[in-house]
């Protein structure tokens, strides 16, 4: 499995703890384009395509309303950096579903110039080890870039010495959502922290009220596997976390058997119609006051913007229960395809999405914080700046759900084990489930 060491690059902070994905002898090194090469597409004119060029394809799986909205800041940035190129928006309603037809793409030799990705195992695995992209490293070497992005979240998208993309935004992934007003008419505060028992005992005073405590839209099963997630975190804690991924620690443990068993406590409390939403009606449902709580990534912030909700008036958060001082990285990044059919116009995307200005206009509506370093903090409401600070100061880990922590193999066998035990409750089944998963996909060694 990649392995992670302690870095000390952080937003000038210390005490670093996500660690950083490296190369291994499992993953086949991927074809290389020499940089001197590279060099030149970076510098290249993007006037000197030739007309029926001047296009882009950007993929993604950015379709809710606040995505959307973030997205087309980044077009519009694009567009008045480097005017007349037509924009393709190639996205796909559904993470999963959006990987699946890329993926068709891909191993059929009809790449999009430029595709989302998440760094870590999704990139260096599912992308970089067959050969689907082009390093892009000499980015890194221009504009100061090696000052304004964090070396720590680089060397997540780099393999070999050499990097594969731009990140552009990074959630965090642990966020207790909440309606305030909803909590307010029903006597609940919540402070600054919340353990598992207030937040159970707010749950069953809402349950007693006939309201839905914790709306989850796992039309797409991964929202269940993030709350699993985020309360597995909220029980190993940051170093729990490490050992597991690391192999350290088995996923029979105690400590994991007891967060299934908070998960499994916590489907008494869900909206009866959590299976037929996506994950972005559940938070429409927290506006408009159908249930009390959330458990997602920031990517919500975006919605509740999109909104015109207001802060600490009409909804607050909180990290989730049993996770204040840990951060689940979430990162956002574009790749540039080997074989990119408009390839000056896909390095001249990455280059934008790189930019302080597009940092700074496309963060604030998504809900994410700029992965660079140098960005102007005045320029974010309350939310992004406690988000700022956490990432600054606390315990970081990466992501499972997201593709960060494990390969694809794992992801899936987690997906499908989360589907089985929200059925049948039985924690020895769903920690068998997933110690054969880890050995099986070389999740850990």
């Amino acid at each position: 499995m990649p392995s992670f060491s302690n870095l000390d690059d952080r937003r000038g902070c210390k005490n670093l703890t996500i660690r950083s994905v490296q190369s291994t002898q499992r993953m086949c090194a991927a074809p290389l384009m020499a940089l001197a090469a590279v060099f030149a597409l970076v510098q290249a004119p993007l006037s000197s395509q030739a007309a029926g060029e001047k296009k882009l394809e950007v993929f993604s799986w950015w379709t809710s309303g606040g995505e959307a909205t973030a997205l087309d800041a980044l077009f519009t940035v694009y567009n008045k950096q480097y005017p007349g190129v037509e924009i393709v928006n190639a996205t796909i309603a559904g993470g999963d579903a959006a990987q699946r037809a890329l993926h068709t793409r891909l191993a059929g030799g009809n790449p999009p110039d430029t595709w989302q990705s998440h760094p870590g195992w999704e990139l260096l695995g599912d992308y970089v080890e067959p050969g689907y992209c082009q390093p892009v490293t000499d980015l890194y070497k221009s504009d100061d870039w090696d000052k304004a992005f964090p070396k720590a979240l680089v060397n997540l998208i780099t393999k070999d010495g050499n990097t594969y993309a731009v990140l552009v935004g990074i959630h965090r992934g642990n966020v207790l959502w909440y309606n305030k007003k909803l909590l307010d008419k029903n006597g609940i505060k919540v402070g600054e922290k919340m353990t598992f028992d207030e937040f159970f005992a707010a749950c069953e005073k809402l349950k007693a009220a006939g309201i839905p405590a914790l709306g989850v839209g796992d039309s797409g099963i991964w929202a269940s596997a993030l709350l699993f997630e985020n309360t597995l975190l909220g029980i190993v804690g940051a170093e729990g976390w490490t050992d597991l991924f690391s192999g350290k620690m088995q996923w029979s443990d105690p400590k994991v058997k007891e967060a299934m068993k908070l998960f499994a406590k916590m489907q008494d409390y869900l909206n009866p119609d959590h299976s037929t939403l996506s994950w972005d009606q559940a938070v429409k449902a927290l506006m408009e006051g159908k249930v009390a709580f959330n458990s997602m990534g920031d990517w919500a912030d975006g919605e509740f913007l999109k909104a015109q909700m207001k802060e600490k008036e009409d909804f607050g958060w909180v990290s989730y229960p049993g996770t204040d001082g840990s951060f689940i990285i979430v990162a956002d990044g574009f790749t540039l395809a080997k074989g990119a059919p408009h390839p000056e116009a896909g390095l001249a995307w990455l280059k934008s999405i790189g930019s302080k200005e597009s940092q700074e206009a496309f963060n604030p509506l998504k809900g994410s914080i700029p992965a660079r370093i140098d960005v102007d903090r005045s320029k974010f409401d309350a939310y992004h700046q406690w988000s700022m600070d956490s990432f600054a100061n606390d315990k970081l880990v990466p992501g499972c759900v997201a593709g960060e922590a494990a390969p694809a193999a794992f992801r899936q066998a987690l997906n499908d084990a989360v589907t089985t035990f929200m059925l049948d409750k039985n924690v020895d089944n769903f920690a068998k489930a997933l110690v054969q998963a880890a050995k099986e996909s070389g999740a850990t060694k």
